[in-house]
């Protein structure tokens, strides 16, 4: 059975006509092979549908190791966070607007690099000589507060870990546009249990704390410098550790939100844009309305991708296909809005480094939006597959990361203290 599986992963009636002839021995099979075949979106299909029979089984039988390596890094995470508390930094403030994305990425990057036993000791220095040279970088950097170009780095360099820490989730393949559009999936799943354990977590802590003043012991103090800091680094490297051990769960939890908000958040555009027209709220005036506005882009730029990912996990459906072919077309109406904004600043007030950091991170998502137009008119008039959606946002992902080296290596060298 192993080999008919191998032979025949890409050939979805064939396997199912093979597992309704000998259910038993397809299941064990599977299992077997599945190692050698897991790069197929077949074997994951088949995957999720087996272990969702034996889901109770696969609760019970949570690895030990596993938990050691879960808490082991939540562990060094949450030392490496309480460093200003146990040795007394002067300004923690400033330690924190440094290294806190580094630690969290580190914390994450750990525990990857742990679960999926990497021994290469070329991946292994690439690993820690990076978060060696960033972090030596970042805290080099002057810690002022009103440079701009400085500031912008500080903002761009979680992005950049969140690169590094995609390249080591994908194995170092760069090749395989299959690894990159997981990791899209990946946080998109990330992001929605983290939302979830972090409502979980502040109902917890209100009631910890009030538990404790009810009965006269001031707690908060202590709580808040040492369970919630700790949890807070935590919180990232459990929510990986439920994706990796609880597929059929978090499989889904994520298309369903995806349906439901891409709709939502199409509707809320719309309306949006008209009630902006209608306004008398000045856009190019404004700068702060200019940077919400900006802000607001980014988000939908964000819940169109994850619900391309979601959408394209799940079987076709013409209407969620429909919705985000709308909502991409709206998206880019509001990224051209912001643009024509943004060139007038920079004719009336000339370049700064905020302006410069908009305008190209604009640009960027523009392109991508229009790529993402193309591809989802293929779809829903086509008849193109959406894998091709997502295969152009795993394509467009280097250029994003161009730009953010850019920004946390060019900005301060260009700009200075600006």
């Amino acid at each position: 059975m192993k080999e008919k599986i191998r032979e025949y992963i890409n050939d979805p009636e064939k396997l199912e006509q093979m597992y309704h002839n000998d259910k038993n021995a397809f299941e064990s099979g599977f299992e077997e092979v599945y190692q050698e075949i897991e790069k197929s979106e077949l074997s994951k299909f088949w995957k999720i549908r087996l272990d969702y029979k034996k889901l109770p089984e696969r609760i019970k039988k949570t690895n030990l190791q596993d938990i050691f390596i879960l808490i082991t890094s939540c562990l060094i995470a949450g030392f490496l966070i309480k460093i200003p508390f146990i040795f007394n930094v002067p300004i923690p403030e400033v330690f924190y607007i440094k290294n806190a994305g580094i630690i969290v990425f580190f914390g994450l990057t750990l525990y990857i690099t742990w679960i999926n036993k990497v021994a290469d000791i070329k991946r292994l220095s690439f690993i820690a000589i990076a978060f060696l040279i960033l972090t030596v970088y970042v805290n080099i950097l002057p810690a002022v507060t009103d440079s701009d170009s400085i500031n912008l780095a500080y903002i761009h360099l979680p992005l950049l870990m969140w690169c590094i820490f995609g390249l080591v989730t994908i194995d170092f393949d760069l090749k395989d546009k299959m690894r990159r559009i997981e990791y899209i999936r990946y946080n998109g799943d990330l992001a929605i249990l983290m939302a979830i354990m972090v409502i979980s977590g502040g109902i917890l802590t209100g009631i910890t704390i009030g538990l404790f003043e009810a009965i006269g012991i001031n707690i908060e103090n202590f709580y808040m410098e040492n369970v919630v800091i700790i949890g807070a680094v935590s919180v990232p490297i459990v929510a990986t550790f439920i994706i990796k051990n609880y597929t059929v769960l978090t499989n889904k939890i994520a298309p369903v939100i995806a349906n439901i908000f891409s709709p939502l958040v199409l509707l809320t555009a719309i309306v949006f844009l008209v009630a902006l027209a209608i306004s008398d709220k000045d856009l190019y005036g404004d700068r702060d309305f200019l940077l919400i506005f900006n802000i607001m882009l980014i988000g939908v730029m964000a819940v169109v991708v994850f619900s391309i990912s979601e959408t394209s996990s799940v079987r076709k459906y013409r209407f969620n296909e429909m919705i985000l072919f709308f909502l991409t077309i709206i998206t880019v109406i509001i990224d051209l809005i912001a643009l024509s904004a943004i060139f007038y600043r920079l004719g009336n007030f000339g370049i700064t480094p905020n302006r410069l950091a908009v305008l190209g991170s604009n640009i960027l998502i523009l392109g991508n939006l229009a790529l993402l137009i193309i591809d989802l008119y293929k779809v829903n008039f086509r008849k193109s597959l959406i894998r091709e959606v997502e295969f152009t946002i795993a394509k467009y992902l280097p250029v994003y990361l161009i730009w953010i080296l850019f920004v946390v290596f060019g900005f301060p060298l260009i700009f200075g203290m600006k």
